[in-house]
């Protein structure tokens, strides 16, 4: 490869990581700092790039020359921020998010594939009862937040903005086509985490805990219409308007690990969680195919119960509504 094929390249790779509606030239020169005439020569391959402007680009958009030279090495480029519980704000994180699905939702033809080791982030924010309680877990856990080690769960104090912040990363969720992968083993780090909390007495009232276990419910039967359904709607839609496909597979041998798989105008993204919280994006060509192979391979070998297979899906459910009735009922008698 010559240097104008791979500086050519690395503009198109560029290109396709940003928004469909952005300008290449406009972006190229604002981070070059470059008139937009410049821009355009280096893109066209008519004026070289410098080491240093590879550099910055490489940097500003995380790409590996490596890849783009294909240079077999055993290195996967990923980049991401780790989260500084010192510095950490809910709504920062949020928005984060909501600005990574809201790229996903920009392209024409978007998919997600998602492997639930839990129940996925977005849906927590179909009923505010479960997204205060997780709000509150990961402060006191993962995060270990100056001020809510002490503090009782009291589902009155979550803030409404953080509420409104996830609903909006909901609700462009919902408008991406999506695929996922779940297990009964799903909803059981949701509900150890409930228990631990109540057997040390973290929630301010029992009556907050129960609430907490019927947003759960509530959550399942919203997930299982939508799967009879094969779409996503908002729960708060009586009409229940069809928002983007969605499908449902029962897997019940591999329990996942909360990884993303997106296909953008046929180009392949994966978000990677880790430790709790984090999470990494990498376009790595190799790598994508692979965990896409992947996710293919298991939902052949899992079973579709949305839209059909209602048998399969409604013992998937009654396993899953048991536990919370189980812990409900404990709740009761202990009371």
């Amino acid at each position: 490869m010559n240097t104008t094929d791979l500086q050519i390249q690395i503009f198109q790779r560029i290109k396709s990581s940003l928004v469909p509606a952005a300008s290449l030239v406009d972006e190229i020169a604002g981070v070059l700092n470059i008139s937009t005439d410049s821009a355009y020569r280096r893109i066209r391959g008519e004026k070289p790039v410098s080491v240093d402007e590879v550099y910055t680009l490489c940097h500003r958009y995380g790409l590996s020359l490596d890849a783009l030279m294909n240079v077999k090495t055993d290195i996967i480029p990923f980049h991401g921020k780790y989260v500084d519980p010192a510095f950490f704000r809910f709504e920062d994180y949020l928005v984060a998010v909501a600005k990574q699905v809201g790229y996903m939702a920009s392209f024409k033809e978007r998919e997600m594939f998602y492997l639930c080791k839990d129940i996925p982030l977005f849906h927590h924010y179909q009923f505010k009862e479960l997204a205060a309680f997780k709000y509150f877990f990961w402060h006191k856990t993962l995060l270990q937040s100056a001020g809510f080690a002490s503090q009782k769960i009291a589902l009155k104090n979550y803030p409404d903005e953080v509420y409104g912040l996830g609903r909006k990363a909901m609700d462009i969720y919902n408008s991406i086509n999506s695929s996922e992968i779940w297990n009964t083993e799903s909803l059981n780090g949701t509900l150890h985490q409930v228990e631990y909390f109540h057997d040390t007495r973290a929630f301010e009232t029992d009556a907050d805990l129960l609430r907490v276990y019927e947003s759960l419910e509530r959550l399942f039967a919203h997930i299982e219409l939508q799967a009879e359904l094969g779409y996503k709607f908002d729960s708060n839609d009586p009409g229940q308007k069809r928002l983007a496909d969605f499908n449902m597979y029962f897997n019940e041998v591999v329990i996942g690990d909360n990884s993303i798989v997106g296909v953008l105008d046929g180009v392949k993204i994966c978000f990677v969680t880790h430790t709790g919280i984090n999470f990494m994006l990498t376009r790595d060509v190799d790598f994508c195919e692979n965990m896409h192979r992947y996710y293919q391979n298991l939902m052949r070998k899992s079973t579709l119960i949305s839209s059909v297979s209602e048998r399969e899906r409604s013992k998937f459910f009654k396993v899953l509504r048991n536990r919370i009735a189980v812990r409900k009922q404990n709740l009761r008698v202990s009371a």
